[in-house]
């Protein structure tokens, strides 16, 4: 099946992590969401890496560098070392690096992840839109103290006609309490001052998923992620397989509304499917069938049969299967009010 036609997700006879040598996991929340692990992430990873699977976390988040999310992940029971994660802080600092010279002064509107992904590629990060020779500006996620006298800094200098680069624009980043703006809702703000727009490396551009492979090595990888417009998107534009977990952003509602970029090849509850083999959907004259579960589409709605005492994940792909046939290459505006209600999603 074409990634670019996908109206169904994929089945797999084997187990996610013997069917790909390389998890490419996005980190909140698919590994953790507020710096506590997620439920039956630890062990799930545990049981993948100890089958041979090679675990590379990919993460939008420039806030950290690779030793302090490595640090954190071990001490979360998920051993990991640093070159085990890949930021897009290190993404956009190889795209900066590409385009400007060596010793480059570069204004940073972020975290320490970023100036220390920027030291790595012989850039230098300054504070002030007045630095002598200031060659770029750079923007990436500084954490919920980050001062508005940043954006400031960041406007004056992009104003001016200097390059701007963004690390990623994902809006939102879920936390312990919920959403929260992410780096994205930061870039707007110097965007809507200067009416300029940066060049980004983050996922779901390919500056990040070129990163990811130089790092990692993958040959069959594996995008894990909670996001449709960042993990499963950055999947479909590097034509690799992904897998949608429902612990994070994305629900099941927005989920059957996805656009063709946007459609996992798998979905599943947790981290948990990464050890499962994921069930076929079966089509027959408009109804799809998978677990006992039956969905067609008909009436203006998406229709849910069966004896309702299967996994309602089951119950999810049929709707996905039902939802992204009818829609084709649009979203699916048919109402699964009633059908998710069932399913408890």
């Amino acid at each position: 099946m074409s990634r670019h036609s996908r109206t169904m997700p994929s089945g797999s006879e084997r187990s996610l992590h013997q069917a790909y040598d390389t998890a490419l996991l996005d980190l909140d929340g698919v590994v953790y969401a507020g710096g506590q692990a997620i439920a039956h992430a630890v062990e799930s990873l545990g049981a993948a890496r100890a089958d041979g699977m090679h675990l590379a976390y990919v993460t939008n988040n420039a806030l950290r560098t690779p030793d302090a999310v490595a640090e954190h992940l071990t001490e979360l029971g998920v051993p990991a070392a640093a070159g085990d994660v890949i930021t897009s802080a290190q993404a956009v600092a190889r795209l900066m690096a590409e385009q400007l010279p060596a010793g480059a002064k570069v204004l940073v509107v972020g975290g320490e992840g970023l100036r220390v992904a920027l030291r790595e590629r012989g850039l230098v990060p300054v504070d002030s839109a007045d630095e002598p020779d200031l060659a770029a500006v750079v923007q990436g996620y500084g954490g919920p103290e980050l001062p508005w006298s940043r954006f400031a800094e960041a406007s004056y200098a992009v104003a001016r006609g200097l390059p701007w680069f963004a690390s990623n624009t994902d809006l939102t980043i879920p936390s312990a309490r919920g959403i929260a703006p992410g780096n994205g809702a930061a870039v707007e703000v110097v965007r809507i001052a200067t009416g300029a727009e940066p060049q980004v490396a983050g996922k779901p551009l390919p500056p990040m998923h070129r990163e990811t492979i130089l790092r990692t090595g993958a040959e069959r990888p594996l995008v894990v992620g909670d996001r449709l417009d960042t993990d499963i998107e950055g999947a479909f534009n590097g034509e690799v397989d992904s897998l949608l977990v429902l612990t994070g952003v994305t629900d099941a509602a927005q989920l059957l509304r996805a656009e063709p970029r946007h459609r996992p090849t798998y979905v599943d509850r947790d981290l948990r499917g990464l050890l499962t083999p994921q069930p076929a959907v079966t089509a027959q004259a408009g109804v799809f069938r998978c677990g006992g579960w039956t969905a067609s589409a008909a009436q203006g709605q998406l229709e849910l049969g069966g004896e309702g005492d299967g996994d309602p994940m089951d119950g999810l792909r049929v709707l996905c299967a039902a939802a992204w046939s009818a829609a084709g290459d649009a979203a699916c505006t048919l109402d699964a009010g009633k059908a998710l209600a069932r399913l408890g999603l």
